[in-house]
């Protein structure tokens, strides 16, 4: 058997990246950036209010409670720049821009009578911090040319919100990546269609298409195959047909007399026995023109953690992203787990977060392990390396958050 590290090593190596493409800000959310975005304009853009009150000179409050007299009134959105001679302020709202002649702001709740009045007299009862208090200097949080978000990141609603107040209004990012899922295995019948005997409803092209648009793929064909003939040819054919990057089969790759997809593309794929549990039996190659191509064992649980393990780094890799894993933390197991001395093992398990301070993972019941079931209850992978020592309850382990 090989490492898990050196299978996953072989695919990312075989990963060229997609070229990026130009997008408005409107239809950037959920893509990788390609290139680092840099601001057009400072943030903010000239010194402006951070309260609603009143923009004063500071000196002008050495006792208190000090009255000024109010010349002007700056809503947000305003261009004027009023003069404040001794013992004069201006209303002001927040966002607004403070006057040239001012070195602070009151807040209404420091003044006598509030926003009541307030466009004749200020009464100033609370004394500011110091000079530039409530004021928001300009370039205080972006300086124009500074780098607003790095290469290599998904853009969330709030990295698009930065973009957007940074002055830019289009972005360079990787397209999404297009996969096929293609299940194998002449058992398999359309869910919900009258079953013979032998016959099983076919789910794995619902959870591998499923998982590929949970990491930001679009799935451009999803199709069921039987174990005879030449299908899984045909089928990349038709893929690559379609403009696909990646092409994910499962079932058909181990060691049986009926794996249609290990007979009939073994000039193709490079078939190997990886040191993990379950999934242990994997195919991986790339065709002629280019395109990924995954032969992953049929079991449902083994199929959603070889889709993890391998798939989801290559699709993140072919965006990309510096960010390919999942958020990891180390938790306690609410029970007992056999240790495998030769192979890593990675088990659903669903998180008790009774004690907030003390999250426990949990492995599937008896007699779901292993099942759709099971795996549909998971919220995360508990990765369990090789040793010598069963785990106890109250052992902690890393686990990988779905």
């Amino acid at each position: 058997m090989i490492e898990v590290s050196t299978h996953l090593a072989a695919i990312l190596s075989a990963v060229a990246p997609l070229a990026p493409e130009k997008r408005t800000l409107e239809g950037a959310r959920g893509r990788v950036l390609r290139h680092p975005v840099r601001a057009a304009v400072d943030v903010p853009g000239f010194d402006n209010s951070a309260m609603d009150g009143f923009a004063v000179r500071i000196g002008d409050l050495s006792a208190l409670p000090a009255s000024l007299r109010v010349v002007a009134d700056l809503p947000a959105g305003t261009s004027d720049d009023p003069a404040l001679r001794p013992g004069e302020a201006a209303r002001i709202m927040t966002g607004a821009p403070v006057p040239t002649d001012a070195t602070a702001i009151v807040p209404f709740e420091d003044t006598r009578d509030g926003l009541a009045d307030s466009l004749a007299y200020a009464v100033v009862v609370t004394a500011p911090r110091g000079p530039g208090a409530h004021i928001r200097r300009r370039g205080s949080d972006t300086r124009a040319g500074d780098v607003v978000v790095p290469a290599g990141v998904r853009l969330t609603a709030a990295r698009i919100a930065a973009i957007a107040a940074s002055g830019i209004s289009s972005v360079e990012v990787a397209r999404a990546p297009r996969v096929a899922v293609v299940s194998t295995g002449s058992e398999l019948a359309a869910p919900g269609s009258a079953l013979r005997h032998g016959q099983i409803p076919e789910s794995n092209s619902f959870l591998l298409a499923g998982l590929a648009e949970e990491a930001g793929a679009e799935v451009v064909l999803r199709a069921s195959i039987g174990d005879d003939g030449d299908g899984p040819r045909r089928m990349i054919v038709e893929a690559e047909r379609l403009g696909v990057d990646v092409v994910v089969f499962s079932g058909g790759v181990s060691a049986g007399a009926y794996e249609v997809v290990k007979n009939s593309l073994g000039d193709l794929l490079r078939f190997d026995q990886v040191a993990m549990q379950p999934a242990r039996p994997q195919g991986f190659g790339r065709t002629p023109a280019g395109t990924l191509v995954f032969g992953l064992p049929g079991n449902p649980v083994s199929a959603a953690v070889s889709f993890e393990v391998f798939v989801r780094p290559a699709l993140r890799a072919l965006e990309g992203d510096t960010d390919a894993g999942r958020p990891a933390l180390r938790v306690v197991l609410a029970e007992g787990w056999r240790v495998r001395p030769d192979r890593v093992q990675y088990v659903p398990v669903r998180l008790d977060r009774t004690d907030p301070t003390r999250w426990r993972a949990v492995p599937p019941a008896p007699g779901t392990r292993g099942s759709t079931r099971g795996l549909g209850d998971a919220e995360a992978y508990a990765v369990i390396p090789p040793g010598d020592r069963d785990l106890q309850p109250g052992d902690t382990v890393e686990v990988l958050l779905l």
